[in-house]
């Protein structure tokens, strides 16, 4: 296995991460049999969603978690080529991770019987648990996130010992470990019930469009609308990664299938490797926040707030464009400061052209899109769409048989009645139409290698699910202290107290928190711990609950890229060549135009399309067609104000200037927008009137 080549100083637990998600299983004996294992994760979860399958709840969680620590332990092991002892020592943890969840298979009934008073092959079983998940998340995430769960545990058991505030009245051991290790406050909450379900589904949805050529679409089409430009290869991969990010809410995934072709490109045309990696980086992790299929945080903020995961949607359309208008416009602004040309017309894919020859491949897509919003739940919307993907895959390549169009047209327009019927007639007839597909690509030419692909798909979904399911997982331990022991509350409180005062000190605060806990842990256990603590603080001073949590989800995706943890930026660094943690800093210069976002929807919640104090639909439409007009003004500056150039090098006092109208458009005050305009004003005319002095500055 190939160290990661540039990244000398990334931390080497998250160089094993992005090992694990971007090369593909060991040809060796172990690895197929790590394959098959994940080839059978993805057929479970399939069954279990569709209810051919009916495990409880709890019992569909503890074996989801059990096949994540059966696959990630042994396939670090071999990816790594550890040691025979040690991959031994990694078989058995996997194997007793698994035989955890069939545990509480066989136990289930009896475990409800014995809820509060668990016995002693509980608590062992408990522990081991939790011993197994710490080792798991400690090889394939690094030492951060169960370090700090690993603290929360501790408080636990010893937080009866500490002064003041801090203090809580003490809990048994056995309490403890019940509370951790079984039932849904623990390891098995919230998070893990959203990982093995709709987000599993929708990594597998987008792992068969992938297959599918979905990629190499999104690639012809950005690099046809503006391969050309200034920057043009880098405005691919922010197009690109967008477009991507409609499919996978995975900023990893999206680096290392978008990423292998435009940080390439982006190098060839002049573009230092350390921004190349930064530009995907930050244009990748935006697809946790592009709708419809948004990252798991979207699918846990759904849960949490028990509201349906459309109206995360809804809240997410205008953070999401704006956070790649936000990257688009950075890049275009570096790409201008040092002269980057696009490329030649010529040379360029015609957009419309790869639009009518894969358009088809958008079908799935639209469909998620419709099921979402018309209200049916994430789970149906995501069945139904791999299925369609699934008939899309195996009928293209039966129809490529066809010699007569009449053909492929009767037998697409047959195939489209079919999945329709679903709707009326169930799993039963998508089932039988499956089989004979499958069964028909084994006698048509090319039908057995789409069959692989499919297969293939499989795998790839559950080794793409590693890393979200482990970060369910352990932050699960956060959530149960939390709970336990009332920690959050006694924060809170601590953040009322001071947003009494000043609203923009509490949201300042949440931000820096969000920052600080994200530079250790992915976007998941950071969205997790600080909405638990910061939410509801700011829900009592008077931010609407979704939004509150938008601004949490938000920064933890900005903070996902700060180091040393930065898991996109580290996939990043073998496609770059360059250090992770330079691509890190990168990616933070490349996204900072975003940071007015989150503080600006506070203010005016139009923004995520929220409308707490019931405006008429004249009076709200007009409200956000301002926030719309402020955020742009502010991105556009404060962007100016970050590079330091737009045409000519701005002075420092542009860029004082610059920073100042993005301050002044945050807060939704009458007199302050008034004198962000006359502001904003002055400026234009200061930057105008140079470059009509310099007609020859770089453009």
């Amino acid at each position: 296995m190939k160290e990661l080549n540039g990244s000398k100083t990334a931390d080497k637990s998250t160089a094993v991460l992005s090992d694990a998600i971007i090369e593909d299983f060991p040809k060796t004996t172990e690895g197929r049999i790590l394959f098959y294992i994940a080839i059978l994760f993805s057929v479970f979860q399939l069954l279990t969603a569709a209810h051919i399958i009916d495990f409880s709840s709890q019992v569909v969680r503890a074996i989801h978690v059990g096949f994540l620590g059966l696959i990630g332990l042994p396939l670090i092991s071999a990816l790594k080529n550890y040691s025979l002892i040690s991959r031994i020592f990694f078989w058995v943890l996997g194997i007793l991770s698994f035989g955890i969840g069939l545990y509480q298979l066989i136990e289930y009934k009896d475990l409800i019987v014995r809820a509060g008073d668990p016995n002693t092959a509980d608590i062992v079983v408990g522990v081991v648990a939790l011993v197994v998940l710490f080792v798991a998340c400690w090889i394939l995430m690094g030492s951060s996130l169960p370090i700090m769960s690993g603290f929360f545990l501790l408080y636990c058991l010893f937080g009866n010992y500490l002064p003041g505030i801090f203090q809580h009245r003490g809990y048994d051991f056995k309490q403890i470990i019940e509370q951790m290790s079984y039932g849904t406050e623990g390891i098995y909450g919230v998070p893990i019930y959203v990982s093995s379900t709709y987000i599993y589904l929708f990594i597998l949805f987008g792992s068969f469009l992938e297959r599918a050529g979905m990629i190499k679409l999104f690639n012809d089409v950005s690099m046809g609308l503006v391969g050309h430009m200034t920057g043009g290869p880098a405005k691919v991969a922010v197009i690109s990664s967008g477009m991507m990010g409609t499919i996978s809410g995975s900023g990893i995934a999206n680096v290392v299938t978008v990423g292998q072709f435009t940080i390439p490109l982006m190098k060839k045309f002049g573009y230092r490797s350390a921004f190349a990696g930064g530009v995907e980086s930050t244009a990748s992790m935006g697809g946790q926040i592009m709708p419809p299929v948004m990252g798991a945080v979207a699918f846990i903020m759904a849960e949490t707030l028990g509201i349906q995961y459309y109206q995360v949607c809804i809240a997410a359309i205008l953070p999401a464009f704006f956070y790649y208008a936000s990257a688009f416009w950075m890049v275009h602004l570096e790409a201008g400061k040092n002269n980057l040309i696009g490329l030649p017309k010529n040379q360029l894919p015609s957009a419309s052209k790869a639009l009518k020859e894969k358009w088809y491949l958008v079908l799935p897509l639209a469909a998620l899109v419709y099921l979402l919003f018309a209200g049916y739940t994430p789970l149906y919307a995501g069945i139904i769409g791999l299925i369609l993907t699934t008939f899309l895959i195996l009928g293209a390549s039966i129809t490529l048989g066809f010699s007569s169009k009449v053909n492929r047209f009767i037998f697409w327009i047959a195939l489209g009645f079919i999945a329709s019927s679903f709707f009326k007639l169930g799993t039963t007839i998508i089932i039988a139409t499956l089989f004979i597909l499958l069964v028909w690509n084994f006698f048509v030419k090319g039908g057995k290698k789409t069959l692989i692909d499919c297969r293939d798909s499989l795998a790839d979904g559950a080794k793409t699910a590693l890393p979200v399911g482990l970060a369910c997982a352990i932050v699960g331990i956060i959530i149960g202290a939390l709970t336990l022991t009332g920690i959050a509350n006694t924060i809170g409180q601590l953040i009322i107290e001071i947003g009494k005062n000043s609203l923009i000190v509490s949201l300042f605060l949440t931000m820096i928190v969000c920052i600080i806990v994200g530079t250790g842990i992915p976007t998941i256990p950071t969205y997790i711990i600080t909405s638990a603590i910061a939410g509801p603080a700011l829900f009592k001073l008077g931010v609407p609950l979704l939004v509150s949590h938008m601004f949490v989800f938000y920064f933890g995706i900005l903070a996902d890229l700060t180091p040393p943890v930065a898991l996109a930026c580290m996939a990043a660094a073998p496609i770059a060549k360059e250090d992770g943690n330079v691509i890190a800093n990168e990616s933070m210069k490349i996204a900072a135009a975003g940071f007015v976002i989150p503080f600006m929807a506070v203010y005016a919640p139009e923004l995520m399309l929220q409308n707490p104090t019931g405006k008429s639909l004249d009076a709200f439409s007009l409200s956000v067609i301002y926030i719309f007009i402020k955020v742009s003004i502010a991105i556009i500056f404060w962007g100016m104000a970050v590079i330091g150039h737009y045409r000519v090098t701005l002075s420092w006092t542009e860029r004082a200037l610059g920073v100042l109208v993005a301050g002044l458009f945050i807060i939704s005050d009458l007199m302050l927008d008034k004198i962000g305009f006359v502001i904003t004003a002055i400026t234009v005319f200061l930057i105008w009137y140079r470059i009509k002095k310099l007609p020859n500055s770089n453009a």
